[in-house]
C-alpha cells in the first residue's frame, strides 16, 4: 500500500519540485492556501488541499482526514524584508506548532524546512565572522531579525514534539535555493560580492533541497535532527576562505576549507541519510529543465 505523505507549502517555489518528487514514492496531498480548481485535472498520486497553516483546527482537521505516515512542513514566510516582522514571526511559528504537533500527535515522521538563517549571518545590521569554518549543525544560532528566530523557535517546538510524541523530526537548513536556469546568486555575486558573506556564499539546487527531503523520509533515526542543504562549493568560482578573509578581514581560528569548498558543512547529512549534493552553479546556472507541473496533462 502506498504511504500518504501531507507537504505544506507545496503549491510554492520549492515546494512543487518537492512533491513532485515524493510523487514517485508516495501518495501525496499537496498543501496550500489556496486550491487550483477543480476544472483542472490532478497528476497521478497527487492531490490538492486548500488549508491556512496559521489555523490550528484546519491543520488538525486535515492530519486527521488523511491520517498520514509522513508530514513535510515547507510553508512559511520565507524572509523578513517584505513583511512586518510581527507577521513573519507569528505565521511561521504557529504554522510550525500547528502542523508538527498535529503531526507528531498522529504518529507521523516530520521533515520541516528550518532554515540557515537560524545563524544569525543572513539579515543581521553588521554580519558575523562565523564561530568557525565549515559551519556545522552545532553553530552557535544567534538571529537578530524575526525570520532567523522564527526558525529557531520552530525548531524548539520539533524538539518538543520528538520527545513527547515518539517520531523522527528532521529539520532541513537550506541554503540559497537556486532553480536551473535561474541562479540568481550569480548575478548577485557580480552585483554586489559582500551582500554574500550572510551565508558565506552558499547555495543549494532546488532538485538537490527535493532529495534530501526525501533521504529524511527515508531514513531511520531516532528524535530530533537537524540537516545542511548545501552544494558542495560556493557560488562565486573563488577559494572561500579568501571571500572569507577579504570581507572579514581575518578567518576564524577553527577554518578547516579546502578551496571552494561550501562554507555550509553536508557531512551529517551524509553521515545519517546517505546524501550528498549533485548540482553546482557550472552546469546548473544555464540548465533548461522544466519547473515540474503538479497537475496533469
Amino acid at each position: 500500500m502506498t504511504e500518504t505523505v501531507l507537504v505544506t507549502g507545496g503549491r510554492g517555489r520549492s515546494g512543487r519540485w518537492i512533491c513532485d518528487r515524493l510523487a514517485g514514492e508516495y501518495h501525496v496531498v499537496c498543501v496550500d492556501l489556496d486550491h487550483p480548481g477543480w476544472e483542472v485535472p490532478e497528476r497521478e498520486r497527487v492531490e490538492f488541499k486548500a488549508v491556512d497553516a496559521t489555523e490550528g483546527a484546519e491543520v488538525r482537521d486535515l492530519v486527521s482526514e488523511y491520517d498520514p505516515d509522513a508530514v513535510v512542513h515547507w510553508a512559511a514566510i520565507p524572509a523578513p524584508e517584505r513583511h512586518a516582522g510581527t507577521r513573519v514571526f507569528e505565521t511561521n511559528v504557529s504554522a510550525a506548532y500547528n502542523v508538527l504537533d498535529a503531526a507528531g500527535r498522529a504518529g507521523a515522521d516530520i521533515v520541516w524546512a528550518s532554515s540557515e538563517s537560524a545563524y544569525g549571518l543572513a539579515f543581521a545590521e553588521e554580519t558575523p565572522l562565523p564561530a568557525y569554518l565549515p559551519v556545522d549543525e552545532s553553530h552557535p544560532m544567534a538571529p537578530e531579525d524575526p525570520y532567523g528566530t522564527s526558525k529557531v523557535a520552530g525548531e524548539e517546538i520539533a524538539k518538543m514534539v520528538a520527545r513527547r510524541d515518539g517520531v523522527s523530526v528532521a529539520s532541513v537548513r537550506p541554503s540559497w535555493i537556486q532553480y536551473p536556469g535561474e541562479y540568481a546568486c550569480r548575478d548577485a555575486a557580480e552585483a554586489d560580492l559582500d551582500g554574500g558573506a550572510g551565508n558565506c556564499w552558499s547555495y543549494v539546487d532546488v532538485r538537490d533541497v527535493a532529495t534530501l527531503v526525501e533521504a529524511a523520509l527515508d531514513a531511520d533515526f531516532d528524535g530530533h535532527e537537524a540537516f545542511h542543504a548545501a552544494a558542495a562549493e560556493n557560488y562565486v568560482g573563488r577559494p572561500t576562505a579568501e571571500l572569507v578573509e577579504e570581507h572579514w578581514g581575518e578567518l576564524p581560528e577553527e577554518c578547516e576549507l579546502d578551496g571552494e569548498q561550501s562554507a555550509l558543512s553536508t557531512a551529517k547529512a551524509r553521515g545519517l541519510l546517505d546524501w550528498a549534493p549533485e548540482h553546482d552553479w557550472r552546469e546548473a546556472a544555464d540548465a533548461d529543465v522544466p519547473e515540474p507541473s503538479l497537475l496533469g496533462e
